[in-house]
């Protein structure tokens, strides 16, 4: 047992039903959590305030890198909440949340992970760009891997493969564009013409 002294947390008192400061008089280890005895400031009662990590708990995670997928068990607090859009790491590269379905398959936006039964992902520390290279009259597709903040810009040279290529045009999904400058996050893919 530790004599935490003058701490003070916030907490409802079950005597007078407010939220409060209550005086820490003592904290006792009870397994993996902690048991405060407090005293509130309020109406100079004792309780017991129990603090016990979350549980946890393995959820479906489908991680979309480009074109593969991979299913995945990823373990996460019970208690946690998830969102389309929450941005996490797996495996040393960074993943945002893109679809949340409920225990009856249904789509949702938020939801406690207790009640999740699948989520899918996409990487977002990293993004492949198609790229499409003329020499002369031949034409082939490849992909490269890069920064999503990367500028690209028609008109601009770039090395690749050890050969020096022009960006001709970018294509952003939307559209083909012969000048401008693009971040790679937007771009679907890149047309160079060997110089």
């Amino acid at each position: 047992m530790e004599d935490s002294g003058l701490e003070v947390v916030v907490s409802l008192c079950p005597t007078c039903n407010i939220k409060s400061e209550n005086l820490v008089i003592r904290i006792s280890q009870k397994g993996r959590g902690e048991d405060y005895l407090v005293k509130c400031q309020e109406c100079d009662t004792f309780h017991n305030i129990q603090i016990r990590p979350p549980k946890p708990r393995e959820l479906k995670f489908t991680l979309s890198d480009g074109e593969n997928s991979n299913l995945v068990n990823i373990e996460v607090d019970d208690d946690e909440d998830i969102e389309v859009g929450d941005i996490f790491e797996n495996e040393q590269m960074l993943w945002k949340v893109t679809r949340i379905d409920d225990e009856e398959a249904k789509s949702v936006k938020k939801l406690n992970a207790k009640h999740i039964f699948s989520i899918w992902a996409t990487r977002v520390d990293l993004k492949i760009v198609k790229i499409t290279m003329t020499k002369g009259e031949e034409s082939y597709s490849t992909s490269i891997e890069v920064d999503p903040e990367k500028v690209y810009s028609c008109g601009s040279i770039m090395e690749l493969n050890r050969e020096k290529w022009k960006i001709r045009a970018i294509h952003t999904g939307r559209g083909r564009t012969l000048n401008g400058s693009r971040v790679a996050s937007d771009i679907k893919r890149i047309y160079l013409h060997q110089i």
